[in-house]
């Protein structure tokens, strides 16, 4: 997995010619029925194409899980457990047997019908146009419009303007003050709609994305959700490290409830909300903010390196509400194709976890959050240096090295005092306008269309 690029197939195990293509490259495979991701596999040059007996195999394993995951009778949707994987009520030999596999599979598969004009798109974006610019077309892309889209542009010089005025339904905000849970706030105040839906500038939206939120809203009473992260592409040794050695952005492909007693039963270790989804592909209702406040500005990319997003599910699940992980809502992230890019970002999110597990003490006094500072990681870290000694693979013990880095400079918020006497507002509440920061908003079509010489923006 460290020489040739890995091909990343998509393959429908309900069509008659699912996979006819050989190739001649490494594979990741993500298999389908119709719009429903069933789950994945890497495989080497020699194993494919796989044989009708192994397409075969493949499709009774996920359809048991898919079929034990969402039918009600059966006990759906599944609880998290302590390791934030599905507590089947159903075995997969059970499930197998049960009849009408096959229809029950396309009625979980049909794609939803719901309305997404209730749901606000919000793309924070910092110096990445052309990656802006394709993330922007996934989203016009969908078989369900949303109420609006957002783009807030954290960067210095407003770089984004000329991307957005190529998209006219986009509604563009110019936040300068660094830092991704700024961004996310200003995105917040500027929406409308009662669902609030964050992606990235980096990734691109599957054409369902934004109906089925909508329709885990109206199906679930949750005050927040996420879903599935797939790659995009495999090209670099970077971008495989991250997906096989890292986990990518988890590949769970059933749905899981994470509500507060899953949260009572990981406190004493420290929460498990990391294990909840990605900031790639979450969504809220409006009233979760009212309810525990936004994203903590001390956090994120930008500021301590990341960790917003599992903060706030931290405050929201502490609070008794809950949170569902649905796979239907997919996107395509691009992962870091550079190395020092990649070993920079495994800093960061060391970094940025260190500082959530302060900021989540300091707020609830749980003593998980400092035992998994001082005890778990670096215990993890110890099992991961010996098994990279022994067993590898290649570049594992850099990889390492950036998160021990990460580690270690998140220890200084241990002692910053005054850093840790900040607290998150609950600024919904009684916001005034001087306090709403220096975001502005712009009409694109009136303020962007053109140039002081007439001219279109070009990116």
């Amino acid at each position: 997995m460290n020489g040739d690029a890995f091909r990343v197939r998509q393959i429908d195990l309900g069509s008659p010619y699912a996979d006819a293509d050989a190739g001649d490259t490494p594979s990741l495979s993500i298999f389908w029925w119709k719009d429903l991701p069933l789950g994945m596999r890497a495989s080497l040059p020699d194993e494919l194409p796989y044989s009708e007996a192994s397409l075969r195999q493949f499709a009774a394993e996920f359809s048991a899980a898919q079929l034990a995951a969402r039918s009600i009778p059966l006990g759906a949707p599944l609880r998290a457990t302590y390791e934030g994987s599905p507590k089947s009520a159903l075995s997969l030999t059970a499930a197998t047997g049960a009849e009408d596999l096959v229809d029950r599979l396309d009625d979980l598969a049909a794609a939803s019908s719901a309305s997404a004009q209730h749901i606000s798109v919000v793309i924070c974006t910092r110096d990445r146009g052309p990656a802006l610019a394709v993330c922007l077309q996934s989203i016009a892309r969908q078989r369900s419009a949303p109420g609006e889209v957002i783009v807030v542009d954290n960067s210095r010089d407003a770089n984004a303007r000329p991307v957005c005025v190529r998209f006219p339904d986009v509604r563009y905000v110019h936040e300068p003050r660094p830092g991704l849970s700024v961004a996310r706030t200003a995105g917040i105040r500027e929406s409308h709609q009662d669902i609030i839906a964050f992606t990235d500038d980096d990734v691109e939206v599957h054409p369902g994305w934004t109906a089925e939120i909508a329709r885990a809203f109206e199906e679930r009473d949750i005050e927040a959700l996420t879903g599935l992260v797939l790659p995009a592409r495999l090209d670099t040794i970077a971008q495989r490290r991250f997906q096989f050695d890292m986990g990518g952005f988890g590949s769970t492909f059933v749905p899981l409830l994470f509500d507060h007693r899953f949260f009572e039963e990981t406190r004493p270790s420290g929460a498990h909300v990391w294990k909840i989804g990605a900031g790639a592909n979450m969504a809220f209702r409006r009233s979760a903010f009212d309810r525990v406040g936004s994203f903590d500005e001390r956090l994120g990319a930008g500021a301590a390196g990341c960790s917003e997003d599992s903060e706030l599910w931290y405050r929201l699940l502490a609070a008794g509400g809950t949170c569902l992980y649905e796979p239907r809502a997919v996107v395509f992230h691009h992962h870091r194709r550079d190395w020092p890019g990649f070993r920079r970002q495994v800093r960061a999110y060391m970094k940025g976890h260190v500082a959530a597990l302060v900021t989540q003490y300091d707020n609830f006094g749980d003593r998980g959050n400092i035992d998994r500072i001082g005890k778990q990681l670096p215990a993890y870290f110890l099992r991961t240096f010996v098994k990279a000694l022994f067993e590898g693979p290649p570049g594992r013990t850099s990889i390492l090295a950036a998160e021990v880095e990460g580690w270690l400079a998140g220890l200084q918020f241990l002692v910053r005092f005054g850093w840790r006497k900040r607290r998150t507002s609950n600024w919904l509440r009684n916001k005034t306008d001087d306090q709403q920061g220096t975001a502005r908003t712009i009409s694109v079509p009136e303020s962007l269309s053109k140039r002081s010489d007439g001219r279109a923006f070009l990116p």
